[in-house]
C-alpha cells in the first residue's frame, strides 16, 4: 500500500493541529513536568518497551488499512499496546509508527 500525498498532508495537518493553536497553546514545559511527575508509575525501561510495542502496533494497524481508507475522514483505531502511553505522547508514537510502516514498505520493495 502506498502513502498518497493527500494522506501525508492530512497526517501533517493532524500533527500540527494537535500541537496547539493560538487559542489553545501547548502546555509549557513546567506543566508537562508536573503532570509526568504525578503520573509516573512505571520504570523508564518499561515505558521505553511499552512505547516501542505501541509504535510497532501502530505500524501494523496502518499497514492493514482497507483500500478505501480516506485519511481525511477515517481514523486508525488505537492499538491495545498503546494503552500505557499517555495521551500527550500518543501523537509522537503515532508519527513514529507511521514512519516505521513507511520504512518497512520501502525495505519491502
Amino acid at each position: 500500500m502506498r502513502i498518497t500525498p493527500i494522506a501525508a498532508t492530512a497526517s501533517l495537518l493532524l500533527a500540527l493541529t494537535a500541537c496547539g493553536t493560538a487559542d489553545n497553546p501547548p502546555a509549557s514545559p513546567s506543566d508537562k513536568q508536573g503532570a509526568e511527575a504525578s503520573t509516573a508509575t512505571t520504570t523508564p525501561a518499561d515505558t521505553a518497551a511499552d512505547r516501542q510495542a505501541c509504535i510497532e502496533a501502530i505500524a501494523d494497524v496502518i499497514d492493514q488499512r482497507p483500500d478505501d481508507f480516506n485519511a481525511e475522514n477515517d481514523s486508525d483505531p488505537k492499538p491495545e499496546e498503546c494503552a500505557a502511553i499517555a495521551d500527550d505522547d500518543y501523537l509522537d508514537a503515532y508519527m513514529d509508527g507511521l514512519q516505521l510502516r513507511n520504512e518497512r514498505a520501502i525495505n519491502g520493495l
